[in-house]
């Protein structure tokens, strides 16, 4: 008697992608306001906020609309606010002294967050950038980029914001070294709480530029920044860079730009098992943003297929410019 076999295919995928309560059961990633860190841009004055033209429907806010910000992410579920300043080109020196200015944008908004809404959890930039007259992420000496000088800096910058409040100190610079002395400095001054969460594969790509028009950063820029941010080319750095990273003190890591780095989140979570960050970086959201507002893209359902690619990556959290838009449709 020949055995009695199942129509072919025995196995279909289909059935359990047939009802939306079906696809829910099965479903492996999944994404909520929680996993987001919203970046915000500080500029000075009062009530004032200013558009960014490379990146439709992101502004420069006051410290008073930052605060607003601040709640508005907080009624959202949004846990984290990351703040970048866009500093005046007058206060840009090549010493980069206002970069550990107590009264700093950046200080003084994380300060005023922290006063208005406390349970909100304030993420800081620790590079030289934004007030740096060269452009760069570290000082500049003929021509050449300082690591151990630029360090020192790294230093009291990351003291000054962890006085000013910050939960979360974020070394985006790329120096060697930074994060075991900041974390040194944070434990022998009093602030051993404070978290790390280091940018520790940062690439230096392309996808960057929208950023630094956004910080001011793009005029003052002299050559590029490959001799301390990551080739493209590479993926094994990314881990050696990790495990160092954790070793001289980080809690969490991060690696940036995101979507065409999905491969670096995928390695680092499963090599580390650490909490692992992604940056949907400036270029990403100006080319999705582009395409949503020309009608290329249906926007509400590919942003948030963007940013659970992250999740099934890997990722624990996300920073990402579409944070409070993406809530609200979560929320919906």
């Amino acid at each position: 008697m020949r055995p009695i076999q199942a129509p072919f295919p025995a196995t279909r995928f289909r059935r359990l992608r047939r009802t939306p309560g079906l696809r829910a059961m099965v479903r492996q990633a999944s994404l909520s306001p929680a996993d987001f860190i919203w970046p915000l841009f500080v500029r000075d004055g009062k009530g004032e906020r200013d558009a960014v033209p490379s990146m439709p429907g992101v502004e420069r806010r006051s410290i008073d609309l930052i605060v607003e910000a601040a709640r508005e992410a907080h009624g959202l579920g949004i846990p984290a606010v990351c703040l970048f300043p866009y500093t005046d080109a007058a206060l840009k020196t090549e010493g980069c002294e206002e970069a550990w200015s107590d009264g700093n944008l950046s200080n003084t908004a994380t300060r005023a967050i922290k006063d208005a809404v406390p349970d909100m959890t304030v993420m800081t930039d620790v590079a030289l950038d934004p007030y740096n007259a060269n452009g760069h992420d570290g000082i500049v000496r003929d021509g050449i980029i300082v690591n151990d000088e630029s360090v020192e800096a790294l230093v009291k910058m990351a003291l000054a914001q962890a006085r000013a409040g910050a939960d979360i100190l974020g070394p985006s610079d790329m120096m060697d070294g930074r994060i075991g002395a900041i974390r040194d400095a944070l434990e022998t001054g009093g602030h051993g709480d404070v978290a790390i969460m280091s940018y520790t594969a940062k690439y230096a790509s392309a996808f960057y530029g929208p950023f630094r028009d956004a910080v001011g950063a793009s005029g003052a820029l002299k050559g590029d920044k490959k001799t301390y941010q990551m080739d493209p080319a590479n993926s094994d750095e990314a881990l050696r860079l990790v495990e160092r990273d954790l070793r001289e003190g980080a809690d969490m890591v991060m690696v940036k730009p995101g979507m065409p780095y999905l491969d670096i989140c995928r390695r680092v979570k499963d090599s580390f098992g650490v909490p692992t960050f992604a940056y949907q970086v400036s270029g990403e959201y100006a080319m999705l943003r582009g395409a949503f507002d020309h009608g290329w893209l249906d926007g509400e359902t590919a942003m948030l297929e963007a940013l659970l690619a992250f999740r099934r990556a890997g990722c624990d959290g996300i920073l990402t410019y579409f944070a409070p838009e993406a809530a609200r449709l979560l929320d919906a």
